[in-house]
């Protein structure tokens, strides 16, 4: 990925018409140190690139992303139907998306624009035309942002720790008995992980050919994360949320 004109998500923007540069060691490759709880759950840095190959993944606090460059009235359009929560934080999820398709294309992040699709999948344009080669992924809990890029289908989920009660309710009916058993009866983080996982990879299968669209993904294990079909997943933790990236294929070496 190239690393010309992309933008911090922390600190103000310096006047200018371009949208801002990173501060030194905003925009870095983190160190990939193993997880307290799990070997496969990395710490994700807020506003560090992390990259799996040729996947990137940035990972924000809502509150930190300060002066995010406003919606284009296509941008605008998209999040006047997003509920209430969604459609306050769609801007600095946005510039998150912004910043990784800038990075990868090597073009000034205010030439970018990211709409929604059909599948409800967002997309990028860059100078009013389609982004070669770009799949977008992005995801919000609470105070926490994510997005997510790759060559190929890609999909990013994030679940806050801290809303253990609630995922174990829905967890009844959206988890398979043996995924149920894989996060414990009191695993926040390892039912966290499970439940992003299965987000991740249903938005990763909505950016695979609709004749190749593999069945629901299954997850098998957290430490590494394995899912059934072809897709590939890695776990980050940042704050109290845990963050997946799922690829509908293996990823690139």
């Amino acid at each position: 990925m190239s690393r010309r004109a992309t933008s911090s998500v922390n600190g103000p923007a310096p006047p200018g018409p371009r949208a801002a540069a990173p501060a030194p060691g905003a925009l870095r490759a983190a160190p990939e140190a193993p997880g307290a709880a799990c070997p496969g759950f990395l710490p994700a840095a807020p506003g560090a690139l992390h990259r799996w190959g040729r996947a990137g993944l940035l990972v924000a606090r809502h509150r930190d992303v300060r002066r995010a460059p406003p919606l284009s009235p296509a941008e605008r359009c998209a999040a006047a139907s997003l509920p209430a929560p969604r459609r306050a934080a769609w801007p600095a999820v946005l510039f998150l998306a912004r910043i990784l398709v800038a990075d990868a294309l090597g073009v000034p992040a205010a030439e970018v624009e990211v709409l929604t699709g059909e599948d409800g999948g967002p997309y990028a344009l860059v100078g009013g035309g389609p982004a070669p080669g770009v799949h977008l992924s992005l995801g919000r809990a609470g105070g926490h942002l994510a997005a997510a890029i790759a060559p190929g289908p890609v999909g990013v989920d994030l679940r806050e720790t801290s809303a253990g009660a609630a995922e174990r309710r829905r967890a009844g009916h959206a988890l398979s008995a043996r995924e149920r058993a894989l996060a414990g009866a009191d695993r926040p983080e390892a039912l966290a992980a499970v439940r992003a996982l299965k987000e991740a990879a249903a938005k990763a299968d909505r950016g695979a050919a609709p004749d190749a669209a593999p069945r629901p993904a299954a997850v098998l294990g957290l430490c590494p994360p394995v899912l059934t079909g072809r897709r590939s997943a890695r776990v980050w933790r940042t704050g109290d949320a845990v963050v997946a990236l799922v690829l509908a294929g293996p990823p690139d070496p």
